[in-house]
């Protein structure tokens, strides 16, 4: 920040608004693993694992509130333009580059756990703030001040860049937070891998979604062939468990065996008016 106001560089300053999101995201990352670690309880059945989610989704939202206002900045030097000191500006963005690399090499992590992809976006934008200031000091210190427009338009092309990756951590967030099917499952082949268990007539009210970027869990109502005693139907039930957990990455699986439809509701999640009763074979719900 004393670099970015010494130098008269919206570069530096976008990179140190950076910085300073960087302070809160990490702690935010750092708390939310903490939290995720802490057993289930019978209040929260699950655990805690949507923790790192919303930790994602705060820090995405907070990217994009710092990269709005560095953009308002920049373009307010675009059309106010300043003279800019390139060789601090240099200097700073340079020293800025390598540290930032390093975080962001420390974070390197190749699991899809959101929490620690946003941890790492936060410092792979600064990387490229970075990257871009220590650009436009160069070009500053070669072409002079008949370049001072180059450090806006650093600022405005690391915004643009990191708004994209903060869109694409919200809207990652957002799809697990709505319990939506992961984007790498395929409900046909699951349908296919379940009904392909010999035993297996039918799967209905078939539901997979995402606890965390790491935890899936799927319920499912499973019609299984004649009249199988409960000894039966729960080899049968281990057998769909066994068929589905790793290919599918399923860590928790509930399925209801049925011997016949329960429901000929093809819709039970459907509100297209006002709760009502749903008959069932057997007893109202």
């Amino acid at each position: 920040m004393v670099g970015g106001l010494a130098a008269h560089a919206s570069a530096l300053l976008a990179d140190a608004g950076h910085n300073l999101t960087d302070v809160a995201g990490l702690a935010a990352a750092v708390f939310a693993l903490r939290w995720a670690a802490r057993p289930r309880n019978e209040s929260r059945s699950f655990g805690n694992h949507r923790a790192t989610i919303l930790a994602a989704l705060f820090n995405a939202v907070a990217l994009a509130v710092v990269t709005v206002t560095i953009v308002i900045l920049s373009i307010e030097r675009v059309v106010h333009p300043e003279t800019v000191n390139g060789t601090p500006l240099a200097i700073v963005a340079g020293i800025a580059l390598v540290t930032n690399l390093v975080a962001a090499g420390v974070l390197y992590d190749r699991s899809a756990d959101l929490n620690m992809r946003a941890a790492m976006v936060h410092m792979s934008a600064d990387a490229m703030s970075a990257a871009l200031a220590l650009a436009a000091g160069v070009v500053i210190v070669v072409a002079g001040h008949r370049a001072d427009l180059a450090d806006p338009a650093a600022s405005l092309g690391v915004s643009l860049m990191i708004i994209f990756q903060a869109y694409r951590l919200v809207r990652a967030s957002v799809e697990v937070l709505l319990e939506s099917t992961p984007a790498d499952v395929d409900l046909v082949a699951l349908r296919s891998a379940i009904t392909g268990v010999d035993g297996v007539s039918e799967v209905h009210d078939l539901h997979v979604w995402s606890l965390s970027s790491e935890f899936r869990a799927l319920s499912a109502h499973l019609v299984l062939d004649g009249h199988p005693t409960l000894e039966e139907a729960q080899a049968l039930g281990d057998l769909v468990r066994s068929a589905v957990a790793v290919p599918f990455g399923l860590a928790h699986t509930t399925l209801e065996l049925e011997c016949e439809r329960c429901t000929d509701v093809d819709d039970p999640c459907a509100m297209d008016g006002l709760p009502g009763p749903i008959v069932v074979r057997g007893s109202t719900g």
